[in-house]
């Protein structure tokens, strides 16, 4: 049986009759315009500004950070350390160093170093006295800085360390000597004496100034047995 289809209805028809039929059916071509990512973003920031969380939306930018070399972040001039070097073992006026710059520019890292050095020779002799030996340098410094300022000197605590910390180079120069000449107990003393002599005239010839007038002898002294209780630390006598 067969209907005549009117306008909107559907035709049925026989198994038979559909069996023929074939076909296709195209999509049609939709397209929704949702807007480019450019708008969409800009209201999305417009929203957050009209009610209050335009903060979301800062980006900060990353500061180019200046890498500097490790001894300039550090402080550490290895040129300015070894002149000093070259002044407190030279500490003769007429070779012509500039030897207040070990007084007047202070450093810590370079007076460390020789202190540190100095233990390390002193491990050789006892090993406990590492730890007095830099002890020593800081008490000691501070002995030394307090009986200046007491004296009418104008001097501070970072002067003084550096300096005293810094004169211990004749000590550590004459510790190889005395290994060789351990044995000879005359020349050993005359070397002792030597490197004591030569240390404290390099700190007393940079922290003793005119400003003492006639109480030279009240800070020469202190140092020179200070310098004393250094070498004794070293030798175990």
């Amino acid at each position: 049986m067969q209907f005549s289809p009117t306008n909107g209805d559907f035709t049925f028809v026989s198994s038979t009759d559909a069996e023929e039929l074939s076909g296709t059916i195209d999509a049609p071509d939709i397209k929704l315009n949702m807007g480019s990512d450019h708008s969409r973003d800009a209201y999305a920031a417009t929203f957050l500004r009209q009610r209050g969380y335009g903060w979301l939306l800062e980006v900060e930018e990353d500061e180019a950070e200046d890498t500097k070399p490790l001894l300039e972040e550090l402080d550490i001039d290895l040129k300015d350390i070894y002149y000093k070097v070259r002044c407190v073992l030279m500490p003769m006026p007429s070779l012509g160093f500039n030897r207040q710059v070990v007084r007047d520019n202070p450093d810590f890292w370079g007076p460390l170093a020789v202190v540190l050095l100095f233990s390390m020779i002193s491990i050789y002799g006892q090993f406990r006295v590492v730890s007095w030996i830099i002890t020593i340098w800081i008490f000691g410094s501070l002995t030394i800085f307090l009986l200046a300022r007491v004296l009418g000197g104008e001097v501070s605590y970072g002067q003084v360390l550096g300096v005293i910390g810094y004169s211990l180079l004749p000590l550590i120069v004459i510790a190889p000597v005395l290994l060789i000449t351990g044995s000879f107990d005359i020349v050993s003393t005359l070397i002792k004496l030597g490197g004591v002599f030569w240390a404290a005239y390099s700190a007393a010839s940079l922290l003793v100034g005119d400003e003492f007038k006639t109480k030279k002898p009240l800070l020469i002294y202190p140092i020179f047995l200070l310098y004393i209780y250094f070498l004794s630390l070293y030798t175990g006598v």
